[in-house]
């Protein structure tokens, strides 16, 4: 099974210091654009108000060549620029089941992901396992990213359909 293509849309818009997309790129993980312009026209949008969760009916247009695209950006700004992003692309905006955040700024907060946590949960509930470990290797949080989010993610492969993602993540989080 090959690897995902990932690339992360760049806008410049955090600290430097904690972009986790910049540090992705120099391990070679992902590829960063710093405009729309460049990124991938077909694929999945990552979109945290898609309203249609990324999982197991995604797998076919993955495995034919489908990118993953994050956006990195300001959580403040994230509405217009998702809506200039989808504009301007044919990307499908798909969310991500909720689990843990470990990094330092967000840890324990369901589904606040740094990019680095986001992309790699991407690979991981795709069945791309090692490139996920892969991705977030240049990171302290990395490892434990992945073992504290071993069961939703175990659980999250196990099923069959987009919409059962969307139910067994409730077996491990409070429905809002």
């Amino acid at each position: 099974m090959s690897d995902i293509p990932m690339h992360i849309i760049h806008l410049d818009q955090d600290d430097p210091k904690k972009c986790t997309a910049r540090a992705m790129e120099r391990a070679g993980t992902v590829t960063v654009h710093n405009h729309v312009r460049g990124a991938p026209r077909r694929g999945f949008l990552l979109d945290p108000s898609a309203g249609i969760v990324l999982g197991p009916e995604d797998i076919n247009l993955i495995n034919r060549g489908a990118a993953i695209v994050g956006l990195d950006c300001s959580w403040k700004q994230l509405k217009p620029s998702m809506d200039a992003i989808l504009k301007n692309t044919k990307l499908e905006p798909r969310t991500l089941p909720l689990v843990l955040p470990a990094n330092p700024v967000s840890w324990g907060k369901p589904g606040r992901l740094s990019t680095a946590e986001a992309m790699a949960l991407c690979a991981a509930i795709m069945g791309r396992r090692e490139q996920a470990e892969l991705m977030l290797q240049p990171f302290r949080f990395g490892k434990e990213f992945l073992e504290l989010n071993a069961e939703p993610i175990a659980a999250y492969l196990a099923c069959s359909t987009n919409s059962e993602v969307i139910e067994t993540q409730w077996s491990f989080f409070d429905q809002p």
